[in-house]
Order: structure tokens, then sequence, then C-alpha cells
């Protein structure tokens, strides 16, 4: 399969196994299209070359998960955990995310056009989540790595345990602008956002304390 630089699979012809296994073996710079995903989990995972991925349709759990190097878009809504783990590349869903998109991403971009459901970011090690929606609760909870700053560009409900929002710096205005451009954005107005970042009340804490978790 060395000479092949576009191809399409159908999920109603293959087993997710066997297509996953298929991109595995594609050479960097192919162009994939799957076509009829009917909300399938775990398409495109572990796939470490530098592929084009379209996923046509909603698709469902893991979407993504595990990959170092393509850039994947989904042509609709996804399920749980979408980028789940990504070492590189780039995860576009142009709808909504269910749970945990994100979650333990160590490099690379993740974009919801939509919006995104509780824990987005969770555990966050490296990578950059970006969400052009709402985003629900606990979202960037125990992030360790990447940005692990929040900004707003809505209104915040309720910053939850152990954040703050802190004045919005030059340095700000141009990372988030420098992140809208990645993320295609064009709605983001970077001196107009608001920024949440970690009160670090509990980066060390004793549970024997009265303490608020």
């Amino acid at each position: 399969m060395a000479s092949v630089t576009s191809v399409e699979f159908s999920c109603a012809e293959l087993p997710v196994r066997e297509l996953n296994a298929m991109l595995r073996e594609l050479p960097d710079g192919s162009t994939v299209r799957i076509t009829e995903p009917r909300g399938r989990h775990n398409l495109a995972v572990g796939v470490t070359r530098r592929l084009d991925i379209t996923i046509a349709g909603n698709a469902g759990y893991y979407i993504a998960g595990l990959c170092d190097g393509p850039d994947v878009t989904v042509e609709g809504f996804v399920g749980w955990s979408v980028g789940e783990n990504i070492g590189s590349g780039t995860v576009r869903v142009r709808g909504n995310a269910s749970e945990c998109a994100g979650a333990s991403a160590r490099g690379g971009l993740i974009v919801i056009e939509g919006d995104a459901s509780s824990r987005a970011g969770i555990s966050l090690k490296g990578g950059t989540v970006a969400i052009a929606g709402d985003a629900g609760h606990m979202s960037g909870f125990m992030a360790q790595a990447g940005t692990i700053l929040i900004y707003v560009g809505g209104k915040i409900r309720s910053l939850g345990a152990d954040a703050r929002v802190e004045e919005l710096g030059d340095d700000d205005v141009r990372r988030v602008r420098e992140l809208a451009q990645a993320a295609g954005f064009g709605h983001l107005s970077a001196e107009d956002v608001t920024k949440v970042a970690s009160a670090k009340h509990l980066y060390n804490f004793d549970a024997l304390k009265d303490q608020k978790y």
C-alpha cells in the first residue's frame, strides 16, 4: 500500500479493528475518508502516521485516541473521550463532543466547534483543547501541563474548586489570538475573554485539615 495517496473506507463494509489496521499501514501524506461511521466507537485509534483523515458523520467513543501524528476531522458529533491521550497532530469535531474531550492529551490540538460536555481536558498533560461553544463542569480538572489556563469567551456559571479569575495581560491576549487562529475561531475577540487560572490552594493539602475541596 506504499503508493496509496487517497483512499476511502466504509464502516458498513469493514469492522473497526480491520479499518484501524489498514490506517496504520498507509504511508505518510495519505488522505483518508471514512464513510458511514454511524456512531462507531474507536475509529482512527493508535495511528502514528501523518495522515489526513475525515470521518464523514457522527462517531462514538474514543475517536482518534492514542494517536501521534494524524490530522482527524469528524463531520458530526462524537461521544466520550475524543482525542484521548494523543501525542501530536490535530483532532477537529465539527459538532458537539460528549464527556472527557481530550482527556490526558500529551500534545497536539483538539478543537470542538460546538459544545463540550463535562470534564473536557481532564488530566491534561501537554495538549491544547479549544472549545468554540459551552464547556461543562470540571473542565480542566487535574490538568498538569499544556494549556492549563482557561480563557472564557462567554459567561462563567461557576469557577469550581481552587480556580480564580485573573487579570488578562498582553501575553494572554497574544496567546488567545494564536489559539483562536489555530482553532479557526473567528467569533472570538482575544481582548474580551476572561482568564481563569488555578488558585493553587490545593497544590498541597492535608485531608485531616479543615479545608474546602
